[in-house]
């Protein structure tokens, strides 16, 4: 799939879903007597009891989200989301859990849900900020969430707002436990995806199957045991700068008494940007967690040669060195995974990565046993 950039990132968010939005609202395949959810059932033909319907043009239950997540209060609902640009901020609360999205087209292109606020802006209010985790497209605090087929995007862009430095824009903020997300897109700039926990001495443990994420500055990051497997992650051309770096894939900030932080299996890393313009990742410790000691695991990974492979790891913050970090490979390939200073690329043993799998990171949950996955 060819992937456009910088300011036409919006456009691209609106213009997948073009002729999906026509499928759902009175198009031609709806017109031959399609349903707008697929398989999935419909709201006269419902899978159970605690199934709802989301549609933009009114043929469902709910024409929003977080309408839909509001009815479903308690524990073990699903949400079908019909095609459509669903361009509002939701709000998952630790008291929906086992809730389960999906995408009714069964392709994630065609359900979006697009935000464009930033650390940056103010709120209508006038209280301030939003700061990093309000700007967020997409929150989920709640445990055994699942989501397939998904866009989560925010379209937030430095260019339109040359007047906010805070420009870390978050599609999702994922908390909960026993997240998993399949077939699933992120798409923002700045802190696209945010994995973390409910606390610092929660450890909460997702998975990503599947998956398209895109960004420049530290687009994959948080506290949360990760793993990442079949994903592709791509870094984004960038105009505001004059050169390397760009940014980072990786910022994780995995907390000292977690023993498993972010795991990268059987995934690439593409880039628009020149040859060796992006880090693959840099450690973040956060002020509410000086004790973090972040922890990466690459491997059997196709790194592409937007990877500066001489120098791939940096710090945020010199107080915190990534040599003093757990940055790890292990059997990576491709161009930004050459091994020119060995020093700068700490590589597993055979011995060492039989402990960084999914199974040994995500404990007794196996969501990879789901159909599809």
């Amino acid at each position: 799939m060819t992937l456009p950039t910088r300011a036409s990132r919006r456009s691209f968010v609106v213009a997948s879903v073009g002729a999906a939005l026509a499928l759902g609202a009175g198009g031609t395949a709806h017109a031959r007597g399609r349903s707008p959810f697929g398989r999935y059932g419909s709201p006269t033909a419902r899978l159970d009891e605690r199934t709802l319907y989301v549609h933009p043009g009114g043929l469902g239950d709910h024409t929003t989200v977080q309408a839909a997540v509001t009815a479903a209060s308690g524990t073990g609902h699903t949400l079908v989301i019909a095609p459509g640009t669903y361009r509002e901020t939701v709000a998952v609360s630790a008291a929906r859990t086992e809730l389960t999205w999906l995408g009714a087209s069964e392709d994630a292109r065609d359900v979006v849900i697009v935000y464009d606020n930033a650390n940056g802006t103010q709120k209508p209010d006038g209280s301030g900020p939003y700061g990093t985790t309000g700007s967020a497209t997409t929150t989920v605090q709640a445990d055994g969430f699942t989501a397939r087929d998904i866009t989560f995007a925010n379209d937030w862009l430095r260019a339109d707002h040359p007047e906010i430095t805070g420009t870390q824009a978050v599609a999702i903020k994922v908390q909960g436990d026993r997240s998993a997300f399949l077939h699933c897109r992120f798409l923002g700039h700045q802190d696209t995806l945010y994995a973390d926990s409910i606390a610092l001495t929660a450890f909460a443990r997702q998975y990503f199957a599947h998956c398209y994420v895109e960004g420049d500055v530290d687009f994959v990051f948080g506290r949360a045991t990760a793993v990442f497997e079949h994903c592709h992650f791509r870094t984004l051309e960038r105009t505001d700068l004059a050169g390397a770096p760009y940014g980072f894939v990786f910022a994780p900030s995995t907390a000292v008494a977690n023993p498993r932080g972010c795991l990268v299996t059987d995934s690439r890393v593409t880039s628009e940007a020149p040859d060796a313009y992006y880090k693959l990742a840099r450690p973040w410790v956060p002020g509410s967690d000086s004790t973090a000691r972040p922890m990466l695991t690459v491997r059997e990974t196709r790194l592409g040669a937007g990877i500066d492979a001489v120098e791939p790891y940096t710090n945020m913050s010199a107080g915190y060195p990534w040599q003093s970090q757990r940055f790890a490979e292990y059997r990576n390939s491709g161009p930004g995974a050459e091994i020119t200073v060995p020093a700068n690329r700490p590589q597993l043993t055979r011995a060492e990565a039989a402990s960084h799998t999914r199974r040994t990171y995500l404990g007794d949950w196996a969501p990879w046993s789901r159909e599809g996955c």
